[in-house]
């Protein structure tokens, strides 16, 4: 005798071994003995063998037409072989009553299961139901399959294309669009990335990244509502100084200012003149709002995107030619021993006569310029004559010069050592560029500015002396503020935000906080505020400020905006790392000479940075070439989606050589710039994942 049996939702049959009052020993075809239990056993045979019986039973199921056999079927429940006696004959064979089992059985929007072996008909309402949901699964298959199909012939369907970003970087796996481009994936034995972009789906490669990054970060778009700018405060005084400032040529958002007074009295007054948009924005309001979700400027080679609306930043920007509001510290330093002697904050009026730009006079504002006595005279006779506003400045550059070169030199006693720049910063220019943003089309140009530069060393440090000075005030009254802090220079120690006016080792102070960019930083934004409180109340700010002592909206902010910075900085990276690949397509460029930043270590490939463009690159064939050997690479193929590229040593210039402080720094995370897609296109899984790095 034989026994058909169901076991975890299958159905099986075997030859009875024995029986028992609860259970039944039951041989399998595959030698397998198991025990089945009175309450899953269903059928006893004698014929035909089990492995025959169910393969003739599949055979008949499909012959039972489902819709006629819910007509026709009764009202109360019913087993499967009175059933099988209904619908075939009353002389039905147990292959026909197993056939009606498995079909009953796969047919749960006809028939409920209503106990071993016994079903009972769905109502008519829930097969409609049913049916319309199975053929809608039918028809989105349909759907699925033809538009696989269109991306495997090289064209992207347009549901597909509107969905791109979403189905590479957050896709809804129930969704036809993505379960499209998963068949293709595999049909076509292509990584989705290659797939789409012979599709056509992805256009190009910079506007791959565009538009990958706008999907991250500005998922509702990069423009602002329509917004009005806050007048500032009518009653401001108007401070009695001449204020420049220091920028580059693209610089919009002009956040500080400087002033000299005093020179050649003994006493000289340095003026460090903010940007006060805090004076007008209320924390809470609508352009509060609109700053905190951006919490940054974003900024890319030929573009940015502002934290606030260009109304508002031509509002409080510190432009030649006017009076602008300002939050200003008044420093006072001994002329000849340069040793402050006071500090004072106001709120008022700075009028700015000169907006500076790097780029039209770094090459005359040098080292031996400003330590001339005949500002007239440029450094070398090519460069043409000084500009009337540096021959009108000259004595308070070289003052703030003198001044710098002294800070800076106080800091690297707290230090512990010097601060060293041996690499230069790279400046990227963008030709043939038609819009506010680029399209990838473009002819770039890159060069470079020598870190540390006069200039660049008078405003650090004068916003170091600010940023540091108010922070250990706000401390002093108990106002709460957003600090930035290092605990010492020990190899991975950190800088991290907080609330807390604590040391920063790398840059030699007692406390740092962030408030002298506040058209550009929202963290600064809210230091203003805090600031500004302080000014107006002295000992009671801590009171009346926005921000109250505790305030975990703080931790919220340093959270939010932690994590903006980051993503933000990442995308100018790759941006810069996409401009420099170009730059090596557009020049042909095939070797550069480079140095080993990182050996090769545990089968891993050796990390070198190219010597003259902002370019970090894994090669092969380093051996055993320490750190800080010089090489000469030769570049291979340009991957511009990943942002990669392969290259091989094939030359070694000399022999080790030191790496200087800003090197060991920077060079934890080498190919931070570098982008690796990695499209997880298995339906089973949670999310599909995109990593950098």
């Amino acid at each position: 005798m034989y026994l058909l049996f169901e076991e975890a939702g299958k159905f099986l049959a075997g030859r009875i071994l024995s029986e028992a009052d609860a259970s039944t020993q039951v041989e399998l075809d595959s030698g397998k003995r198991v025990k089945v239990k009175k309450n899953n056993a269903l059928l006893s045979f004698d014929k035909p063998t089990p492995q025959a019986l169910l393969a003739r039973a599949q055979e008949i199921a499909p012959e039972i037409e489902l819709e006629l056999a819910w007509e026709f079927a009764p009202e109360d429940e019913f087993g499967f072989a009175e059933f099988a006696k209904d619908y075939f004959s009353a002389d039905a064979d147990t292959a026909h009553q197993v056939a009606a089992l498995l079909r009953l059985y796969e047919a749960p929007h006809y028939f409920r299961r209503a106990g071993k072996g016994r079903f009972k008909k769905a109502p008519q309402e829930t097969v409609q139901l049913a049916l319309a949901a199975i053929e809608k699964k039918r028809q989105t298959q349909l759907q699925i399959e033809a538009w696989a199909g269109e991306l495997a012939n090289g064209t992207t369907p347009e549901p597909i294309s509107q969905q791109l970003y979403k189905i590479l970087f957050k896709p809804d796996k129930n969704a036809a669009e993505y379960k499209a481009v998963v068949e293709a994936a595999r049909t076509t034995q292509l990584p989705p990335l290659t797939l789409l972009q012979r599709a056509g789906a992805i256009r190009s490669d910079y506007e791959f990244h565009w538009q990958r990054f706008l999907f991250d970060q500005f998922p509702k778009g990069y423009g602002f509502a329509t917004t009005s700018a806050p007048k500032p405060p009518a009653d401001l005084p108007l401070a009695q100084v001449e204020a420049f400032s220091i920028d580059d040529s693209n610089t919009t958002e002009i956040d500080d200012a400087l002033s000299i007074q005093g020179l050649g009295t003994g006493e000289v007054t340095l003026g460090i003149h903010i940007a006060a948009p805090a004076l007008s924005i209320e924390k809470d309001s609508d352009l509060d709002q609109i700053a905190r979700a951006r919490l940054s400027t974003v900024y890319m080679p030929g573009a940015k995107i502002t934290m606030l609306p260009d109304e508002v930043v031509q509002t409080y920007t510190l432009d030649a030619g006017r009076a602008n509001p300002a939050l200003s510290l008044y420093v006072r330093f001994d002329e000849a021993t340069l040793e402050p002697l006071g500090y004072d904050t106001r709120l008022e009026q700075v009028t700015t006569v000169h907006n500076l730009r790097h780029d039209k006079i770094d090459h005359i504002v040098t080292q031996d310029w400003l330590g001339s006595s005949t500002a007239t005279t440029a450094p070398a006779p090519e460069q043409g004559p000084v500009p009337p506003e540096l021959v009108q400045l000259h004595p308070q550059l070289a003052f703030l010069f003198r001044l710098a070169q002294e800070l800076k030199s106080r800091r690297e006693v707290i230090r512990g050592k010097p601060e060293t720049f041996s690499r230069p910063d790279y400046t990227f220019h963008l030709r043939q560029q038609t819009g506010d943003f680029p399209d990838g089309s473009e002819t770039v140009e890159i060069g470079t500015r020598k870190r540390g530069a006069p200039l660049d060393l008078m405003v650090a440090e004068c916003m170091i002396v600010a940023n540091s000075h108010w922070g250990s005030w706000l401390g002093g009254l108990g106002v709460p503020a957003i600090y930035r802090s290092q605990h010492s220079l020990a190899p991975g120690m950190k800088v991290r935000m907080g609330i807390k006016p604590l040391p920063h080792a790398g840059m030699g102070v007692a406390c740092y906080s962030w408030a002298t960019s506040p058209l550009r930083r929202y963290v600064d934004l809210v230091n203003q505020w805090q600031i500004i409180a302080a000014v107006k109340n002295g000992q009671t700010a801590a009171l009346v400020a926005p921000f109250k002592p505790k305030d975990a909206e703080l931790f919220s902010i340093i959270s939010a905006f932690d994590a903006a910075y980051t993503a933000y900085n990442r995308y100018q990276n790759d941006m810069e790392r996409y401009w420099t690949l170009r730059y090596v397509q557009q020049n042909g460029i095939n070797e550069l000479d480079a140095t080993i930043i990182k050996d090769a270590q545990g089968g891993e490939p050796a990390v070198v940075r190219a010597d003259t463009l902002p370019l970090v690159v894994r090669v092969m064939g380093a051996g055993d070439m320490a750190r800080g050997s010089r090489v000469r690479i030769k570049l291979g193929e340009i991957d511009l989606l990943a942002l990669d590229v392969n290259a091989t040593v094939i030359a070694r210039l000399d022999s080790s050589l030191e790496s200087s402080e800003d090197d060991s720094e920077e060079d934890e995370a080498p190919l931070s710039e570098s982008l690796t897609i990695a499209v997880d296109m298995n339906p089973e899984a949670d999310t599909a994942t995109t990593t950098a790095g």
